[in-house]
């Protein structure tokens, strides 16, 4: 078993974002590849972007779309507990650790002071940061001003001078001069702790060994990695992602409204075409396949091939890959996923087997299925030029001798089944001395209204039932 250690570690703010998505697909992917651990982490800690029911859309969505993992929140592991909140107690004593060891300090200053310094900064041009005030204070006043119940947070001691240098497997090696770091909060004043040091300190006493994630994290790992020589600890392997843009200049974001997983899915989007089209968004495999399962990203995936460039989210590539996702699909598997959608288009009784049979080639995402239906329920509104077809050389004039031939033919026909009525309009056409087209054309759209169906005029005819076929094909002719 390899050592290999990823975590993916989300906040329960609402709907699962494409972008969180891929990241965990890549934390996923690294350890499956290696065959080591998948850590699955809930960072709750920030109460005021808390969404309830959160926490089961990350579950539900990373089963749905097979990402298992080996240790979580929900089964347990060597290195719990698995939720943020439940290990605040933690926290302050590795700062507290740092602070005995000159890596850390507290700092006493106020609201107040920190707003007039930064107001200060930027009237001056400069970039708001600390200014160090509270860095070498005595200890004996640092002992009188905590015995004393002085509000106060613990800062990272950024040394004063030298490089903060890490390599990362997609950007290569990134150096800092120190001097342009912040002395970072590790604890605040109501005693929990930042983002960053939580991260740090978790990350590690779960042996996490590599961090997948956005680029937007790049500038914070220099402090990241001076934590981690603080304490002596190894630091892992990093491994940051180009954001997921709408478009050239904005981030795909859930705040601005973008589809979630869940949005995709609705619309009918299968879950592994969504998982298959994440990979390819900002990654690139070798050769030109394009659709793989999941044990085929496991055996292809190499975080060399992730891109430094931002990643624009394209509708059609989803599409398309969603399009081969339902090609494939058993006809009973389609029919399943389909029925909703012809539930919300029609409301009378039809052969869905023949219907499914003819939408299944004929939609990229299952939200396609509804504007196809519209004539089940009625015959749509239309004009007699629209019989007029040049490649079936039909006119209105010649759709009224189809339909005055079809009529008869069809109130004779005993068996309706969809094979019976196309041999028997077939033979009809032959006997007329015409092409199946110049036919059955017409018997389309007699029956809907519409050029385009999901199925020929037979296949039509055959759903909606010999009573409403004859129905429709009457009023036609009365139209004509």
């Amino acid at each position: 078993m390899s050592s290999t250690r990823t975590r993916f570690a989300p906040s329960p703010t609402g709907y699962m974002h494409v972008g969180n998505l891929r990241t965990a697909l890549y934390t996923w992917l690294q350890a499956r590849h290696d065959g080591g651990t998948f850590i699955l982490r809930i960072e709750d800690t920030d109460q005021g972007r808390y969404v309830a029911g959160a926490t089961d859309i990350i579950y539900d969505t990373l089963r749905a779309t097979g990402l298992g993992w080996d240790e979580g929140p929900d089964i347990g592991g060597p290195v719990g507990p698995y939720v943020q909140s439940e290990r605040m107690g933690l926290f302050k004593q590795y700062a507290e650790q740092l602070v005995k060891a000159g890596k850390a300090y507290y700092c006493f200053c106020t609201e107040e002071r920190l707003a007039a310094l930064h107001a200060a900064q930027q009237a001056a041009g400069e970039v708001s940061h600390y200014d160090g005030h509270c860095r070498d204070l005595p200890p004996e006043e640092v002992a009188r001003r905590l015995e004393a119940g002085e509000p106060h947070v613990i800062r990272q001691r950024i040394p004063d001078r030298g490089v903060a240098g890490f390599d990362d497997l997609v950007f290569g090696h990134i150096e800092v001069d120190v001097r342009e770091l912040d002395d970072q909060i590790l604890i605040k004043t109501d005693g929990m702790p930042t983002y960053n040091f939580a991260n740090v300190v978790d990350d590690h006493l779960m042996g996490i060994t590599h961090v997948i994630r956005g680029s937007e994290y790049l500038s914070s790992t220099p402090k990241y990695n001076l934590l981690y020589e603080a304490f002596g600890w190894d630091k892992p392997a990093y491994i940051h992602c180009p954001p997921v843009m709408k478009d050239a200049q904005n981030k795909l974001s859930k705040r601005n409204g973008d589809a979630s997983y869940q949005d995709l899915v609705a619309k009918g989007y299968l879950p592994q075409a969504v998982l298959n089209y994440l990979l390819l968004l900002g990654w690139a495999p070798q050769g030109e396949q394009e659709i793989f399962t999941l044990d085929e990203m496991v055996c292809i995936w190499d975080p060399a091939r992730i891109s430094k460039s931002p990643a624009i989210f394209d509708p059609l590539k989803l599409r398309a890959i969603n399009a081969a996702y339902i090609r494939a699909l058993p006809p009973a598997e389609f029919r399943r996923l389909a029925d909703p959608f012809i539930d919300s288009a029609v409301h009378r009784d039809i052969d869905r087997d023949l219907l499914c049979a003819n939408l299944q080639p004929r939609c990229e995402v299952l939200e396609d299925i509804p504007p196809q239906l519209d004539f089940f329920d009625a015959v749509l509104p239309f004009t007699p030029d629209l019989y007029a077809n040049k490649k079936q050389k039909t006119t209105p004039e010649s759709a009224r001798a189809a339909l005055a031939a079809l009529l008869p033919l069809l109130e004779a026909q005993t068996d309706w089944g969809r094979d019976a009525i196309f041999e028997s309009c077939r033979r009809q056409a032959e006997a007329m001395e015409k092409k199946n087209g110049w036919l059955l054309y017409p018997l389309g759209i007699a029956l809907s209204g519409k050029a385009r169906t999901p199925g020929g005029g037979t296949d039509l005819a055959a759903m909606l039932g010999k009573a409403e076929t004859l129905d429709r094909l009457r009023a036609a002719l009365a139209a004509l």
